[in-house]
């Protein structure tokens, strides 16, 4: 099977099952609705290709008796007394900047580029998110 692409949504609601197992195999699965198209991508494959992108990398310093975590470049860090604080710490600031991003950041010029670590952050569980963050293999 090649690509899918539907120019329609009600082309693409006909064929859902055709679009879906097409985002499954990791082919190309498009709608095209007006003058954007939409790209329809498995979640797990998208996860996992966000998660060993290298654009983003947490940062992670020992400190005054504590740790600290920090992504370059994104507002979002976190403490804690232990490692295993501030690796918990971070994955709760990370879901509250997701949450942030989705109500009002998504269009501000200097968090719209987020995107692809809100993605991420949505797409994870807390344990994924945790591996994430200590760079454990995907």
């Amino acid at each position: 099977m090649s690509a899918v692409h539907f120019d329609s949504y009600t082309e693409a609601r006909a064929h859902l099952k055709e679009l879906l197992d097409a985002a499954a195999n990791g082919q190309a699965a498009t709608i095209r609705r007006d003058t954007s198209t939409a790209a329809v991508v498995d979640s797990e494959r998208l996860r996992h290709f966000l998660a060993g992108t290298r654009a983003l990398q947490a940062q992670v310093v020992s400190e005054a008796g504590g740790w600290s975590i920090f992504l370059p470049g994104v507002p979002v860090a976190a403490d804690g007394p232990d490692f295993d604080d501030a690796i918990d710490e971070m994955v709760m600031a990370l879901r509250e900047y997701a949450e942030d991003w989705q109500d009002r950041l998504r269009a501000t010029p200097n968090h719209r580029e987020n995107w692809g670590l809100v993605q991420l952050i949505e797409l994870s569980s807390d344990e994924l998110l945790r591996e994430w963050l200590i760079g454990a293999a995907e």
